[in-house]
């Protein structure tokens, strides 16, 4: 599966605002692997103002080194409440 920083990585020299055919170009023109390439395909069709935003929409793993027990632990953790859950440590 395809994480953010290599969606990031593949699309860091296009221009934006960038539609999903665009976004889908320059990741194949970068060499893109085909998990990302699948990823980016299934994109929904809408024009994407920067790479974050790119990222967040592909249906990517956001923090793949991390196993469910760990995100359980730290989805019960209450000193991080307002942290996003692939920005918490465990």
């Amino acid at each position: 599966m395809a994480s953010y920083a290599e969606v990031l990585h593949y699309l860091s020299s296009l221009d934006y605002p960038a539609g999903r055919d665009e976004v889908v170009r320059e990741a194949e023109r970068e060499g893109a692997p085909p998990d990302v390439l699948h990823a980016l395909r299934a994109l929904p069709p809408v024009e994407y103002a920067n790479g974050r935003e790119v990222a967040r929409s592909a249906s990517i793993e956001a923090a793949p080194e991390v196993n469910d027990a760990q995100r359980a632990a730290a989805g019960r953790d209450k000193r991080h409440q307002r942290v996003s859950q692939h920005l918490r440590s465990i």
